[in-house]
Parts: structure tokens; C-alpha cells; sequence
């Protein structure tokens, strides 16, 4: 370790390469929103009830704030900001805006990497697959019905067939 105590971490994030040093203790989801300037990625509950924090890393979502940054050191990360592509929503994001699956937002880009890491390995879930896959994450306002439609439509939109509740 250098003597300021710092680490050296590399990671990608959104498909772009960072090199940092950081404090040992530093939360990713810290690392994120403050060293990175990656905001959409929030801070609920600092325990991984709320799910606000939620990001894919290497492919799995994983709860950001109970990650220190240091054991993101060589991996691959998205963000909610990572979705949208050369200026296009991403069809979770289109899903989500079209079907009112959002009200004020702060669970939204948890909801959606949750929905993401679900429609990467199941093409056309169920309402059971569904709830099981955002069971990490906590929604104040919408009361969920929405949601699950816009994950819904974001599967048909991404090549699944849905045709469930």
C-alpha cells in the first residue's frame, strides 16, 4: 500500500477504463457518485434494503453501497447512466417512461439494472421472475403495478414475446 494509505483501482465503468486511488474503506457506490461523477446511481439506505444503489457488476446486480471500490478493482460496471447508447434510451429506460413505471425516480436506475440482469437471462418472464428479480428493490410511490408492466414491455421490446399479466 502507498504511504498515503491509498489503493490503486482500476475498473470500467459504462464500457470506459478508470485508474484511481482510493481509501480503503471507500464505498463503490461513494466511488461512483463523488470520484466518478456518476450521480444516477443513489444512496437509499446504506444497509441493501432500498436497492437504490444497485448496479451491474460483471454482469450481476450487486448492491453498490456494502461494496468497498477497492474489491471493484479489475471488474466491469454499468451504471444507469451506462444504458442509454449514442444518445438513445436504452428500451428498459424507453419501457419504464412510456408505462409510467417511475414517479419520483430514486429507485428508478436500481429497478432498472435489476430489470436489466433479468431480461439478460430470461427473455420472456413472468410475473414471478419479475418480482423475484426486483424483490431487492424498495418503490415508495408507484406501488409496482407499472413496473412490472415496463419490465414487461421491455422484454417484448428486446425480442421476448410477452404476453402475461
Amino acid at each position: 500500500m502507498p504511504e498515503n494509505g491509498k489503493v490503486a483501482v482500476r475498473v470500467k465503468v459504462n464500457s470506459k477504463e478508470y485508474s484511481r486511488e482510493v481509501e480503503p474503506r471507500l464505498l463503490l457506490v461513494e466511488f461512483l457518485r463523488e470520484d466518478l461523477e456518476l450521480c444516477g446511481t443513489h444512496i437509499g439506505c446504506d444497509t441493501t434494503y432500498c436497492g437504490a444503489c444497485t448496479v451491474l457488476f460483471n454482469g450481476a446486480a450487486v448492491k453498490s453501497c456494502t461494496m468497498f471500490a477497492v474489491q471493484a478493482d479489475g471488474a466491469e460496471i454499468t451504471t444507469v447512466e451506462g444504458l442509454e447508447r449514442n444518445g438513445e434510451l436504452h428500451p428498459i429506460q424507453k419501457a419504464f417512461a412510456d408505462c409510467h413505471g417511475l414517479q419520483c425516480g430514486y429507485c428508478t436506475p436500481g429497478m432498472m439494472l435489476s430489470a436489466l440482469q433479468l431480461l439478460s437471462r430470461v427473455k420472456n418472464p413472468d410475473e414471478k421472475q419479475i418480482r423475484r428479480a426486483i424483490a431487492g428493490n424498495t418503490c415508495r410511490c408507484t406501488g409496482y403495478q407499472n413496473i412490472f408492466k415496463a419490465i414487461e414491455a421491455a422484454a417484448e421490446s428486446l425480442g421476448g414475446s410477452h404476453q402475461g399479466g
